[in-house]
C-alpha cells in the first residue's frame, strides 16, 4: 500500500518537494534567523510552506490554472493570526515562503528552473535585508515615564535619554501613545543594527 502512494506521488512530487525544503531552510535558516535572531516563526514558516506546496502540487493534479493557484495564494497571504501582533517583516517573510511553496509546486519548467526562480528570491531577500545594499533599521517599542522628554522642543533629551538607558543608536523616535493618568507614553525607537551576523 505504502509503495503504491510513493508510486502515484512519482518522482517528480519528490524533487520537487525537496527543492522546496531547501529553499525555505536556506531562507528561514540561512537568511532570516542569521539577520534577525528569531526562532517564533520557524514553525509558522516550515508549515505554511509545506502546506500551500502540498496543496497547489495536488490542485495541479486536476488542471487548476495559474489563476486559481494565486487566487489560493492570495487568500493564505492574508491571514493574519489574531492572538499575537506580526510585523511588517515577518508578514514578508511568510509571503516569501508561501510563494516558494507556489512557485515549487506550480511551475512546469525544470527542477533547474524551479531551484533558479527559488534562489532568485532567496538573494534578493538576502541583499535587500542583509545590511548589504542599506542599512537593516530596527524597530523596539518602549514605555517612557518621563513624559516632559516627549515634548516636541525636548526631542534631543529624549533621544540623549533613550540612547543612554537602552545603550542603542536611536535616530527616530515616534509617539504611539501618551498616558496622561499614569505620567507615561509609549514610543517606538528606531536604531540601525550594527551587530555582526
Amino acid at each position: 500500500m505504502e509503495l503504491e502512494i510513493f508510486d502515484k506521488l512519482g518522482d517528480k512530487f519528490f524533487m520537487r518537494l525537496l527543492i522546496d525544503i531547501i529553499s525555505v531552510t536556506v531562507l528561514v535558516r540561512l537568511v532570516y534567523y542569521k539577520i534577525y535572531r528569531k526562532k517564533d516563526f520557524f514553525f509558522t514558516f516550515f508549515m505554511f510552506n509545506i502546506i500551500i506546496f502540498i496543496i497547489t502540487y495536488l490542485l495541479n493534479k486536476v488542471e487548476m490554472s495559474m489563476g486559481a493557484a494565486f487566487g489560493l495564494f492570495a487568500v493564505f497571504s492574508l491571514l493574519r493570526y489574531r492572538t499575537e501582533n506580526i510585523s511588517e517583516k515577518d508578514m514578508t517573510y511568510l509571503f516569501i515562503v508561501i510563494a516558494l511553496g507556489l512557485i515549487t509546486a506550480s511551475i512546469k519548467g525544470s527542477y533547474f528552473e524551479s531551484a533558479f526562480i527559488n534562489a532568485v528570491i532567496i538573494a534578493f531577500a538576502f541583499f535587500l535585508d542583509g545590511n548589504l545594499l542599506v542599512k537593516n533599521e530596527m524597530v523596539q517599542t518602549v514605555y517612557y515615564e518621563n513624559i516632559e522628554n516627549i515634548k516636541s522642543q525636548n526631542s534631543e533629551i529624549l533621544m540623549e535619554d533613550l540612547r543612554q538607558r537602552t545603550g542603542l543608536d536611536i535616530h527616530k523616535v515616534s509617539i504611539q501613545y501618551i498616558d496622561f493618568l499614569k505620567d507615561t507614553a509609549e514610543l517606538k525607537v528606531y536604531y540601525y543594527d550594527q551587530i555582526e551576523k
